[in-house]
């Protein structure tokens, strides 16, 4: 992809719509709204790095209900010809094809890698890279697995939704009640990760999302990792210029 006439690419992640409850989401999402129209003056593509929703799961015929200004916001940007790519987090990872379908944005399951202008990506959400959190690991596993996802969908979406954001919002890193510190780059998992990555093929940059730490740090020559932050305490955000990554907080 190369950038044209100032064009911008943009990054956010975990923005985690409707947790705690959907009346205390409703201002976070009225201002990713307007980070969205803001940024799609001079966007020449968006990356969304997963947990857009705190719960997302698809029936055959059903989605969860809400988020409609989110959606519609998306559609309108991505009608207007801007790509928006979205790579699926912990919390949606049961994205199935509704946003290829209605709104025309290719979702991702995994890394991918991109190259813009001269400099070299690696663009995920980041859980259950690294080493250790072996207990998600499996618990991935389990929720992936095409017939754990059968038997969840054999629940009404009335109860099965309910249960799910109930188990969801008891994680204190998710509703916001609890900041993160940073480990040191040795107990960093997604540093580490990206180290290991560098060791087979070169990266400018590794970003990721999930830890909601907005960071940014040297792995290796020219090489940065780096995260995004979140929409619960930060409200950060990526920008590449074409030369350089920068991370900003969205204060409107």
């Amino acid at each position: 992809m190369q950038l044209t006439n100032n064009k911008k690419i943009y990054f956010a992640s975990d923005q985690h719509f409707g947790a705690p409850t959907p009346e205390l989401s409703f201002p976070r999402e009225k201002k990713f709204v307007a980070w969205l129209d803001e940024v799609k003056k001079d966007a020449e593509a968006i990356f969304l790095l997963g947990d857009l929703f705190d719960f997302w799961f698809e029936y055959k015929t059903v989605v969860p209900k809400g988020f409609v200004r989110v959606l519609g916001k998306l559609a309108e940007i991505r009608d207007s010809g801007i790509p928006i790519y979205f790579f699926v987090g912990n919390h949606d990872l049961w994205m199935e094809d509704y946003f290829q379908k209605e709104l025309n944005i290719p979702v991702y399951h995994d890394n991918q890698e991109y190259t813009f202008g001269d400099k070299t990506f690696l663009i995920g959400h980041g859980d259950g890279k690294g080493p250790g959190d072996m207990g998600y690991k499996r618990m991935k596993k389990v929720f992936t697995n095409p017939f754990s996802k059968l038997l969840f969908r054999w629940l009404h979406p009335d109860i099965g939704v309910k249960l799910a954001q109930y188990l969801s919002v008891k994680n204190k890193l998710i509703s916001g009640d609890e900041d993160v510190t940073f480990l040191g780059e040795d107990n960093e998992w997604l540093i580490l990760y990206s180290k290991r990555k560098l060791e087979t093929k070169h990266y400018n940059y590794l970003i990721f999302g999930h830890r909601h730490l907005p960071m940014k740090v040297t792995v290796g020559e020219n090489a940065e990792y780096v995260n995004l932050g979140d929409w619960i305490t930060y409200f950060t955000y990526g920008v590449f210029d074409g030369e350089t990554f920068e991370i900003k907080k969205y204060s409107n």
